[in-house]
């Protein structure tokens, strides 16, 4: 009995000192859905969402979950025309940029116009694409919606854009979960924010200034859509350490557009 209660000790003193100096680590072989290689995913921080990384690629949790929800509803998306705004340098969107034939990368540069291009990337706003309609099989976003001032129209414009058949596939951090969706920010007159709550801002691919954020979406995001769009709409929760998907607001959103 008193051994036990010894290593109990241990234990709770030993979790102490790791909480103290961080010294957190877990780490877990599978295959990274970005990469495509047996890889081993090492977290040295317990904020698994940016910490759980692809000892190959870098890639993160949410990454591996985006692309590997592409493959499970589109395992043909190499031959499909996709749109991906905002991407980043890594996970999905390398995969995406190397192996998908029709890939079209668009960033937001406030300065330029509409459909014109800044160093080889063209400018498009969410909210009011230069796109026809019918153009995209695919278009993907990765922690982009929370950005978006007005949703209500990005949604709408992205969902003019998809094919019959095609969706949205995207990441976003579900904050207020089964609370309702709240507006985090309004736009001022020259575009800057208007914090209504404490300011936050997120990493920006072409921004170092980062980006702020405007709503904070609970899963009522489902209902927003499906009002707003007509498209057909599910969240999807992957858990899946052999593909070292597990984290904090690791869902990820399938917006379809009907045949």
């Amino acid at each position: 009995m008193f051994k036990k209660i010894k290593k109990h000790i241990r234990l709770k003193l030993s979790v102490l000192y790791e909480n103290r100096i961080g010294t957190f680590f877990f780490k877990q072989s599978g295959f990274c859905p970005c990469c495509e290689q047996d890889v081993l995913f090492v977290a040295r921080n317990s904020w698994l969402r940016d910490h759980f990384k692809c000892s190959n690629c870098g890639c993160i949790p949410r990454e591996r979950a985006l692309m590997q929800t592409i493959k499970n509803y589109y395992p043909n998306w190499g031959e499909l025309f996709i749109h991906e705004s905002s991407p980043g340098k890594r996970g999905h969107s390398v995969l995406l940029q190397a192996k998908a034939k029709h890939y079209v990368e668009t960033q937001f540069f406030p300065e330029a116009s509409l459909g014109s291009y800044v160093n080889g990337v063209r400018h498009e706003d969410l909210e009011q694409q230069t796109f026809d309609d019918e153009t995209f099989d695919l278009v993907v976003t990765s922690d982009v919606m929370e950005h978006i001032y007005e949703p209500k129209k990005a949604f709408q414009e992205i969902y003019r854009t998809l094919k019959p058949g095609g969706a949205h596939i995207f990441s976003v951090p579900i904050i207020n979960k089964h609370k309702k969706t709240q507006r985090w920010a309004t736009k001022n007159p020259d575009g800057s924010p208007e914090f209504l709550f404490e300011p936050e801002w997120h990493g920006n691919p072409v921004d170092k200034k980062g980006s702020p954020v405007t709503f904070h979406w609970g899963y009522d995001i489902k209902d927003f859509i499906e009002t707003h769009t007509g498209a057909d709409c599910e969240i999807v929760y992957i858990d899946d350490l052999k593909y070292g998907i597990r984290a904090e607001y690791i869902e990820i959103i399938v917006m379809k557009k009907p045949l």
